[in-house]
């Protein structure tokens, strides 16, 4: 018995590890990463009750899962926001500490695309999988998932529209069904799409529901039609003032409303934007059915969000080369083991902290060049947000350009651009604004407009400034603006000549 006892105590020690440790490759959960383009967050009912886009799918997966009210894409220092953004998605570094950044070289450590999501994974023993669309992204990243099938597919039909994606994914699990239980390893299936972004091609019974056509005449406005989405609350005929970038080509160039801001183009637009989202959610339904029936849905974390917001009329503009709510904030929705049903949360996170997440849950370490947090904490329910404090930045057109930071229901903007003559403030309470109205939306309420320029709040417009400064200086912003000290930094280049160096058609596809 003696002999026995040490042997027995031993295996069921074994036992007790096995059942529970997240190394293990059978223990560890798959992970669904679905990524649209140009998404705004109140374009979901979840978060804008008053929007007549319907997405059942999306519904039911924030009503069994975690919605995030807080998360935000860093920002950009340049036009086509989507590429810094999907940088940091992928490698979990911030904004200005990628390879795309100004002085990139510099800040980004060599081999980078090593220590990125694909890289990552794959490492650990997942099966890694890829659609989305090509270009605007990280391409040294995207091409080391395992199985990569991208294409920029925004047309009106199953080959060219979103349906494409779906059928990409779809494939890669009929495939992975028919490969015995005991050769599978665990999934991470990038699934991304080409659309909401313009140009917004649905499939016609789609856009027939949203009372939407392919408007392609510059010279005329588009019909209206009464299916069409309302105007978003906040609209504004024109912005009321240069942000620093207002001639990019998402302000003056999108197909289907060109620089016309007038009610029918801007409800036939987010008409055309309901079509294409809507298509996304039925291939999203797709994907999540065939999970359920392979019985690995249960066992999958999946997490919806989109790479930015978008304007299309919120406060006269198109594009996502601003920092309001309805362009720095990003829907954000998890579903998987051990996240509370219906559960709501504040989370503030970025999407750079998505990497950092997804290894937490996976018991995989985070690479060293991730600069991220995982918000793991947030999704088990032990905390309500991951930072206090939330910073912002375009600087895709004139320097310094635009920065925002926020903190609590506070948050400051603030505009600069010598070259142009810009220099503008804005600071919002967004407990009582959260729409980010301007004194041109004519609203009562004394303080759902601009503060800055209010006595009542010049230590609120202080202490907020300080704050951008210090998240300036902590996340190593390479401008200043003009109220701020220099802090000895290298003079930044000068603003290229509009065109300058580029074919019309480079400049863009560069925007894009």
């Amino acid at each position: 018995m003696c002999f026995f006892r040490p042997v027995l105590t031993l295996l069921a020690v074994f036992g007790v590890l096995m059942l529970s440790a997240p190394s293990g490759l059978a223990a560890r959960p798959n992970i669904l990463f679905i990524l649209v383009d140009d998404q705004s967050a109140f374009d979901l009912k979840m978060y804008n009750p008053k929007s007549t886009l319907e997405t059942p799918n999306l519904d039911k997966l924030a009503k069994e899962g975690m919605v995030f009210d807080g998360a935000y894409h860093m920002g950009s220092s340049m036009g086509a926001v989507c590429t810094p953004s999907r940088h940091m998605i992928m490698c979990g570094r911030t904004v200005w500490h990628l390879p795309v950044s100004p002085w990139g070289a510099k800040t980004s450590p060599p081999n980078l695309e090593q220590n990125t999501m694909p890289a990552v994974f794959n490492r650990a023993g997942y099966a890694t999988m890829r659609t989305c669309k090509m270009g605007n992204s990280y391409e040294a990243a995207n091409k080391l998932f395992t199985v990569r099938r991208d294409a920029t597919k925004r047309g009106g039909d199953n080959e060219s529209g979103s349906t494409w994606h779906g059928d990409q994914v779809m494939n890669y699990l009929n495939e992975r069904a028919a490969t015995k239980d005991t050769e599978r390893k665990p999934f991470l299936i990038d699934f991304g799409f080409s659309h909401p972004h313009d140009t917004r091609d649905g499939r016609p019974e789609l856009l027939a529901k949203y009372g939407a056509t392919n408007h392609t005449d510059p010279n005329t406005p588009p019909s209206e039609h009464s299916k069409q989405p309302p105007l978003p609350d906040n609209y504004l005929a024109k912005h009321p003032f240069d942000n620093t970038h207002i001639d990019v080509r998402d302000e003056v160039e999108v197909s289907g409303v060109w620089k016309h801001r007038d009610e029918a183009s801007i409800r036939n637009e987010i008409g055309r934007q309901y079509a294409c989202s809507e298509n996304i959610d039925i291939q999203i339904g797709r994907v999540l059915e065939k999970l359920k029936e392979m019985g690995e849905l249960e066992n999958t974390y999946i997490i919806y969000t989109a790479d930015h917001g978008i304007s299309i009329g919120h406060h006269g503009l198109m594009g996502k080369q601003n920092l309001y709510q309805h362009a720095w904030r990003v829907p954000f929705i998890v579903k998987g083991p051990g996240i509370q049903a219906g559960s709501r949360v504040e989370g503030n996170i970025y999407l750079l902290d998505i990497l950092a997440t997804l290894c937490d849950l996976a018991g995989i370490q985070a690479p060293e060049s991730n600069e991220g947090t995982s918000f793991k904490p947030v999704l088990e329910g032990q905390k309500k947000v991951i930072r206090e404090v939330l910073y912002g930045a375009y600087a895709g057109g004139s320097k310094p350009g635009m920065r925002t930071v926020k903190q609590g229901d506070w948050k400051l903007v603030q505009y600069e651009a010598p070259d142009r003559g810009v220099k503008e403030t804005q600071l919002f309470n967004l407990a009582v604004n959260p729409e980010e109205y301007l004194k041109e939306h004519g609203r009562k309420e004394p303080l759902q407009t601009n503060l800055a320029a209010d006595p009542a709040h010049a230590e609120k417009l202080k202490e907020m400034q300080a704050l951008l400064l210090s998240e300036m200086r902590r996340l190593e912003d390479p401008w200043r603006f003009a109220n701020q000290p220099g802090d000895d930094l290298p003079a930044p280049p000068p603003p290229a000549a509009k065109g300058a160096n580029k074919k019309k058609g480079e400049k863009k596809k560069a925007e894009e």
